[in-house]
């Protein structure tokens, strides 16, 4: 389990090929909040955007979600995106956990499609709500990091 400060804001991140969806949480770590989506490109690109947003919101730690296997283990997606939440721990400076983020975009997607979203606004706002949800669940759930 990370080491986090006991307050201070937190950051979701939920990685995927193209994008990642990032959310914040309160000073207080008690709810999860959508932040903004980044498009992947290079390392050094990541590494600028994160930093940027690591001072600007004052983050504390980072909470990476972990795509695991249906059984629980730990496959070669989730292996590599632990090495880059580990990467980006050492680029900004904070302390990362990671959290069982299985299922967190099909829900996203679901929510948003009951709340009557076109395809378009579906995929611009489905990373960052999975991102949310890796979150709050990691707030609600600390004792079961990976």
């Amino acid at each position: 389990m990370a080491d986090f400060p006991q307050r201070g804001r937190l950051l979701g991140v939920d990685m995927g090929n193209a994008r990642i969806g990032l959310a914040v949480c309160d000073r207080e770590q008690t709810m999860a909040t959508p932040l903004d989506q980044l498009q992947r490109k290079t390392p050094e690109y990541d590494a600028a955007a994160f930093t940027r947003i690591v001072i600007a919101e004052e983050i504390v730690g980072l909470v990476v979600g972990l795509p695991l296997d249906i059984d629980g283990g730990i496959g070669t997606q989730a292996q590599a995106y632990r090495v880059y939440g580990e990467w980006l721990a050492t680029v900004v400076q904070r302390p990362v956990a990671f959290f069982d983020e299985r299922f967190t975009t099909a829900a996203a997607e679901e929510m948003l499609w009951d709340a009557g979203l076109t395809h378009k606004k579906r995929k611009e706002r489905r990373d960052k709500l999975a991102a949310t949800l890796i979150l709050q669940g990691y707030l609600e759930n600390r004792h079961l990091t990976l």
